[in-house]
């Protein structure tokens, strides 16, 4: 489809407009390539650790762990097909449901969450490169904490090298991304089975985690309380990908057809994150017999290995975690930026503004305990992002059913215009369905200013995406009943 850049430049720009025929150069082999890159990296492989930790034995977290992709999969297929049927991002498509200039408030919203997780991403890298040079000095580097970070000089420096590094990859493009997703993911796979192999040999078997019983079990130290903490844990294991099930269609509209993303993302998701979990239980069970206590951290086993093979591990695992967070955290906001000024926004200049709030974030902060990673990240954000994906879906499947005119998508005169460009359906069903987490979020997050929220709430958000979908889904269905502007066929589409 053609769009007159000339009466759309408000909201529209090349790398917002649908992809062409030439565009769609995406088969399965690289769906699956992609989901198995962003997969294999150092915060998927710990999800396992935060399980136990929690009292889960090694194949209670490695199913929870499957569980969890296997739900998030769904609502990625549903809301990837738009992606590919009519080649449009993820910034783009919300404006069906929730109006050309309402659709700026999830576009944001995916694009914080996303900053966030691309500042993680860097500082793991950021550590690698600061463990390799002590490695390779013979000695710890670094010194005195800096004030007001919480970190040494050299960590700060091995942090900012990092970005740098990455930085490469945003002013080349898209396409560059692409190929190293493609190119890496098998090493990375290979790399899995010779890990395996090392610790069975240095180990003499895999160690006794896999034999560790549940904690909640009779006898335990949390008997009978497995219920109250697989719930939230699987509600955080979700949320591990839900920026992903928001804007997947920034990856589907580069398919060349619906059964290369459905199938591609189906084959590189739930399975490799549930072998994924299992690698990091094996792993680390067989470090209890190497180490005398369990390393769950793939950066600190690297580093105890000996000879050529400390830097080659820790080389893989700087390819990795570039190629997973270029993948997943920075494709999403650039266009998400993007889309809030495309005359003044490009695709390339998102990326700058992602990259640029990583910088200044100091996601160390984040991860600085298992209960504010879990709790207030994973489920914070997920309660923020599930009821944007369930006004999407409602609206792209029972409302729209799938048509969508996407030339008017571009025009705030449109059919999608709704009044001064705000849906006022979406808006009441996203605040709808955020609301009754946010009692939960404050008090997880701020428990000593926020002590007495009540249980009920309490409960409630360790269901927060599951909540806010469902609240979401519903208030929007019902307020837009009958209320959908006849969709004109699009002059091309992909079915």
């Amino acid at each position: 489809m053609s769009l007159d850049p000339a009466t759309n430049q408000d909201l529209w720009n090349e790398d917002l407009a649908p992809t062409s025929a030439a565009q769609r150069t995406w088969r399965w082999y690289h769906f699956a390539a992609l989901w198995v890159g962003m997969v294999m990296c150092i915060p998927a492989y710990t999800l396992s650790a935060s399980l136990i930790e929690a009292g889960m034995s090694a194949y209670q977290a490695v199913f929870t762990v499957f569980l969890a992709n296997a739900i998030v999969l769904l609502p990625m297929l549903l809301i990837g097909h738009a992606g590919t049927k009519y080649g449009i991002p993820y910034a783009v498509l919300a404006r069906a449901a929730f109006g050309t200039r309402g659709a700026r408030l999830p576009a944001l919203m995916r694009a914080i969450v996303a900053c966030g997780w691309y500042g993680i991403q860097t500082w793991f890298g950021g550590s690698m490169i600061y463990t390799l040079l002590g490695v390779l000095a013979g000695h710890e580097i670094g010194g005195a904490k800096l004030d007001g970070f919480g970190i040494n000089g050299a960590q700060l420096l091995c942090f900012v090298v990092f970005w740098a590094i990455q930085f490469w990859f945003i002013v080349h493009g898209m396409d560059s991304i692409r190929k190293l997703e493609t190119y890496t993911a098998p090493l990375k796979i290979a790399i899995c089975f010779v890990l395996l192999g090392w610790v069975y040999q240095k180990a003499g078997g895999f160690g006794p985690l896999l034999d560790a019983p549940s904690q909640f079990v009779a006898g335990g130290k949390k008997a009978g309380q497995f219920w109250t903490t697989f719930w939230p844990s699987l509600t955080a294991m979700v949320g591990f990908w839900a920026t992903l099930a928001l804007n997947i269609p920034d990856f589907t509209r580069f398919a060349r057809t619906q059964r290369d993303q459905v199938l591609g993302q189906s084959i590189g998701l739930p399975v490799p994150m549930g072998l994924l979990a299992a690698l990091a239980v094996i792993v680390t069970s067989a470090t209890v017999v190497l180490y005398g206590k369990a390393l769950w951290d793939p950066v600190d086993l690297a580093s105890r290995m000996t000879g050529a093979a400390v830097l080659i591990a820790l080389i893989v695992l700087l390819v990795d975690t570039v190629s997973v967070n270029l993948a997943a955290n920075l494709v999403g906001p650039a266009y998400d930026f993007s889309a809030l000024a495309p005359r003044r926004i490009s695709y390339r200049t998102g990326g700058y503004i992602t990259a640029g709030i990583a910088l200044v974030m100091m996601p160390w902060k984040i991860l600085e305990s298992t209960q504010g990673y879990i709790f207030t990240w994973l489920i914070g954000y997920s309660a923020l992002l599930g009821p944007i994906a369930g006004v999407l879906i409602i609206d792209y499947y029972l409302i729209r059913r799938t048509e969508l005119a996407v030339d008017q998508l571009y025009k705030d005169d449109g059919i999608y215009g709704y009044k001064n460009g705000w849906n006022r359906a979406a808006i009441v069903a996203f605040v709808a369905g955020v609301l009754p987490n946010i009692p939960g979020f404050l008090n997880a997050a701020f428990p000593a200013s926020f002590p007495d929220v009540g249980a009920g709430f309490k409960t409630l958000y360790t269901y927060a995406w599951f909540v806010g979908i469902a609240i979401s889904a519903l208030v929007y269905g019902l307020m837009m009943k009958g209320r959908a502007a006849p969709a004109l066929r699009p002059a091309r589409s992909l079915d």
